[in-house]
């Protein structure tokens, strides 16, 4: 009952706000580095291979059975209209607008977002964080920024090869297994897809979720605490706060895309 206690709760929103107030700053910080970090991009190049390239293949292999699933279901609930022509434009809307960005966010977040936790949390655990600060040498600078802006960076390719795999997987299945024309297929895709409306949505989306996906990571990671329980702890927290934080921002960005 001594939870109810106004200085407990006083206690606990204040040191909540404490944690909202540096995680601003660390995000502020984080922009801030674009200029200081491009200079160096070799480092940022490095970390895009590493969360980028490394991802590739669980990005592509999904993309690939969520459009195989796709057009399996768009197929038979167009039929039920006489609009099986329009198979193609249903999978491409699907995936460019909803499911290429969210989806490849939630596999990114626990692909990437997860060791990027992980190595950052083992070098704070290994002191290496504290070495840095001691040799004068900005960790946020060094370790941080080129890993945030890598997210940043391979977040979206990865989105538009998710994307890309889903329409090859709803052809394969609608055209080659099912039988609709590929002529329709194809045409519907090019007259009934918008690049500003419909794919530059999808790329906001998914350069929303890079930010948000990679500073949580790298905060998660970075506020870890040095033990392997820690650690543990903060990798767990990674996955379930950005998967929540995607979902809860695919929302809010989809209503502002339509009412706008």
């Amino acid at each position: 009952m001594s939870w109810y206690q106004p200085s407990n709760i006083g206690f606990a929103t204040r040191r909540k706000l404490a944690d909202v107030g540096y995680g601003a700053r660390l995000f502020l910080r984080l922009l801030a580095s674009a200029g200081p970090a491009f200079r160096r991009f070799g480092l940022i190049r490095d970390q895009i291979h590493f969360l980028g390239n490394y991802s590739l293949a669980i990005i592509a292999v999904s993309g690939l059975f969520v459009g195989f699933v796709f057009g399996l279901q768009g197929y038979y609930t167009l039929q039920r209209y006489g609009s099986s022509e329009a198979l193609g434009l249903l999978v491409t809307l699907s995936l460019v607008r909803e499911l290429g960005p969210v989806v490849t966010a939630l596999l990114f977040a626990g692909r990437a977002g997860t060791s990027l936790t992980a190595e950052i949390g083992l070098m704070k655990a290994g002191e290496q964080i504290s070495v840095m600060e001691m040799m004068a040498v900005d960790p946020v600078q060094r370790v941080l920024a080129p890993r945030f802006w890598a997210g940043v960076i391979a977040m979206p390719l990865l989105a538009a090869v998710f994307s890309a795999m889903g329409v090859i997987g709803g052809w394969v299945v609608g055209v080659l297994m099912i039988g609709v024309d590929a002529g329709s297929f194809w045409s519907q895709i090019q007259g009934g897809v918008d690049v500003w409306a419909d794919v530059g949505n999808g790329v906001i989306k998914s350069v929303v979720f890079g930010f948000t996906v990679t500073f949580i990571a790298l905060l998660q990671g970075f506020e870890a605490q040095p033990t392997p329980e820690g650690v543990a702890s903060a990798t767990t927290r990674t996955v379930v706060m950005a998967s929540l934080s995607v979902l809860g921002l695919d929302f809010i960005l989809t209503a502002m895309m339509f009412t706008i």
